[in-house]
């Protein structure tokens, strides 16, 4: 049954590939009879909302009849509307989260509820349901940790193009630095394994929160894909929460702070060298008037450029120290990631707390 799902989620993605919105998935029947090849495994699909009530309903119908037999929680975020009572009214299990901001909802379902698979989708109504059991399926398959769903639409108001634009640049920064494996980082779209979500320490307090997913999978060089989705707009009445600049600069400031943390060598480098070029540039005529006359005219500035030199040097044995540190740090969060077994094996510590 699995080879199965993992057969689909080769057709979803092919199928993406030829056509950016026309993705063919099982019929639901299908899904029906594949399904139980994966008894055994819990399957917990999270939905931060905040005033979603357009499209709540709708989005928890759509992943109960794509996953039937999955536990779906709604996490409202002090939403002013009916979201809470739609999605009750659809069947999902509703719980609340009173700091404001996707990350801390991310980090309240993270710690609060037990799985082996988690399915992580925004409440908008904008992602495809029906890729889901392909995405869970190459998971599984695949003893992956995360599978991205990089969103794929010719709807210009579902991805207008600042939020493309931003996407790809931000994505490209995080490609660069920390490695290109995802296609789509801010994808809200995604599937994780156990051992993801309780290695994952969610610090963001906002929609920086898919960044930091990311960032955490390249940097444990976790086993992870991209899945190609289609994307659509927004049922009328819904509004993105998404404000373009200031989230925009909210994550950009996040990636540098991710370089601080988890390249501190090469942050710390990059200044250690600017420091240095300033003071050479600044002690250059200073030199040369000491070569010809003998004398330092300018001893301020003699003294500028000393200065910065040392700062240069500080900031380097700065970048070493904690090049030591990060270092510790990544195989503490390797060992606690390894802890947990891969997607598709049984954890025995739960089997045994199970059993009691």
């Amino acid at each position: 049954m699995i080879d199965q799902f993992s057969d689909a989620s080769q057709d979803l993605s092919t199928a993406a590939k030829r056509s950016p919105v026309a993705v063919a998935v099982p019929d639901s029947g299908s899904l029906e009879a594949a399904l139980p090849g994966l008894t055994g495994l819990e399957i917990a699909v999270l939905i931060p909302c905040y005033n979603e009530e357009a499209s709540i309903a709708s989005v928890v119908r759509d992943f109960r009849a794509a996953l039937p037999g999955a536990a779906i929680y709604v996490y409202d975020n002090n939403s002013k509307d009916r979201t809470v009572e739609l999605a009750r009214e659809a069947g999902a299990i509703v719980r609340t989260e009173p700091l404001q901001g996707k990350g801390n909802v991310v980090r309240r379902m993270f710690a609060d509820i037990e799985a082996d698979v988690y399915v992580l989708v925004d409440g908008d109504d904008t992602y495809h349901a029906p890729s889901a059991p392909a995405l869970v399926a190459k998971l599984v398959d695949q003893q992956l940790d995360m599978v991205n769903g990089a969103r794929v639409t010719d709807i210009a108001a579902a991805y207008r193009p600042g939020h493309r634009f931003g996407n790809m640049m931000l994505t490209g920064i995080v490609a660069k630095i920390f490695g290109n494996r995802v296609a789509d980082m801010l994808s809200g779209y995604r599937v994780f394994s156990r051992r993801f979500v309780k290695s994952f320490p969610a610090l963001s307090g906002g929609f920086e929160i898919e960044t930091e997913l990311t960032v955490h999978a390249l940097e444990l060089r976790m086993p992870m894909s991209d899945v190609t989705t289609p994307y659509k707009d927004r049922p009328p009445g819904s509004a993105s929460k998404l404000r373009t600049y200031y989230d925009g600069f909210r994550i950009l400031k996040l990636i540098m702070v991710l370089v601080k943390e988890e390249r501190p060598l090469q942050f710390f480098s990059a200044i250690a060298g600017v420091l240095a070029f300033l003071s050479i540039v600044l002690a250059w005529p200073v030199v040369a008037t000491y070569m010809q006359t003998g004398l330092v005219p300018r001893l301020p500035t003699a003294v500028l450029s000393t200065g910065l030199m040392l700062l240069g040097f500080l900031s380097l044995t700065c970048g070493l120290i904690l090049e030591t540190v990060t270092r510790g740090r990544r195989e503490i969060k390797r060992m606690q990631y390894l802890r947990i077994p891969a997607p598709g094996v049984r954890d025995p510590a739960r089997d045994s707390k199970d059993r009691r």
